[in-house]
């Protein structure tokens, strides 16, 4: 069993920064992708950004530019970089790592982008 724990939400003004992390509680378990996936209110939860463990990436088209991931394979941790954040963006940010089939999700940590 893994568990992962998020940090970094909050509240930003538009065009603010925030970083978030996400760290899995066994750092000796092979992780394959971790990531970032968000909830807005009524919507469904969505893909972020994506990191494999040799390093490949993807985004969302919405935070391409914006949003840098970068991962730390030796103690498993994830990072999501947001830069020039939008009212847009506001939304429950979950970390998500995948082993094999198995998939293990974090709390969530809210990030809220005022206008």
């Amino acid at each position: 069993q893994v568990q992962l724990e998020e940090s970094g939400g909050g509240l930003v003004q538009a065009g603010g920064s925030l970083r978030l992390s996400c760290a899995a509680s066994r750092s000796t378990v092979r992780i394959d992708d971790m990531g970032w996936y968000r909830q807005a209110s009524g919507n469904h939860r969505e893909l972020v950004a994506r990191v494999s463990s040799g390093g490949s990436t993807n985004y969302a088209d919405s935070v391409k530019g914006r949003f840098t991931i970068s991962r730390d394979t030796a103690k498993n941790t994830v990072f999501l970089d947001m830069n020039s954040l939008e009212p847009e963006d506001t939304a429950v940010y979950y970390c998500r790592a995948r082993n094999g089939a198995y998939l293990y999700w974090g709390q969530g940590t809210q990030v809220t982008v005022s206008s």
